[in-house]
């Protein structure tokens, strides 16, 4: 699976809140195979929609679409309980 580059605000984002070096690690897993159990990925609601997420840490998720079959654009990091 491949990962677009991100957007510099999401860089700028993970820098802010420390998870540069978790969210690789994680990177690093999805690429190899996005359904490893440590990224709990799930499609959102509504599914319709076909946006989905992955763990960062147990507070922080990436937010993506699929671009083609296998690449995808993360497009938001966010806090999972706010």
């Amino acid at each position: 699976m491949k990962i677009l580059p991100l957007h510099s605000g999401i860089r700028e984002y993970l820098k802010k809140h420390k998870l540069e070096a978790k969210f690789e690690k994680q990177e690093k897993f999805f690429e190899k195979n996005p359904f490893y159990s440590s990224l709990q990925i799930e499609l959102l609601e509504p599914r319709k929609m076909r946006i989905w997420s992955f763990r960062i840490n147990g507070k922080y998720r990436a937010i993506f679409i699929f671009r083609r079959k296998n690449t995808i654009e993360i497009i938001d990091i966010n806090n999972h309980y706010k």
